[in-house]
């Protein structure tokens, strides 16, 4: 099993004073998400990372949004077929749209959510790699 996070990175209790429990994050923070299992290939449309980019910018500043659809040589399943990279301005933005975002339902599909290094993302590598998490 992977290591336990460092102290510090639970989320805090739900606003409103509702419980959502610690949060186990997947992959190390950073300003950096990427979004799985939100749309199929095919519903891929021009205003597709506008909508995205709107949506998450409740949780602040949204520096870049990428929507990477992989080829149709991918073996990946269909749900893993577009990633969908958000950068926000500051690390606490990512944080709390994570803990928003992740199981969410979009469209009839529960988003799948985890930190994408900053140094990958920013050098344009944004094909699956062995370093992500799964």
């Amino acid at each position: 099993p992977p290591p336990p996070p460092p102290a510090g990175l639970a989320a805090p209790p739900a606003a409103g004073g509702g419980m959502k429990g610690a949060v186990t994050f997947r992959g190390r923070p950073s300003r950096v998400l990427l979004l799985k299992n939100m749309v199929a290939p095919e519903e891929v449309d021009a205003e597709l990372r506008n909508e995205i980019g709107e949506e998450c910018s409740k949780y602040g500043e949204v520096l870049e949004v990428i929507v990477h659809p992989l080829g149709e040589e991918s073996e990946l399943p269909d749900e893993e077929r577009v990633r969908i990279f958000v950068k926000f301005a500051k690390q606490a933005a990512a944080m709390k749209a994570y803990i928003d975002l992740d199981g969410r339902f979009f469209g009839g599909r529960a988003v799948w959510v985890c930190f994408y290094r900053e140094s990958d993302f920013d050098a344009a590598n944004l094909e699956p790699n062995a370093n992500e998490p799964k």
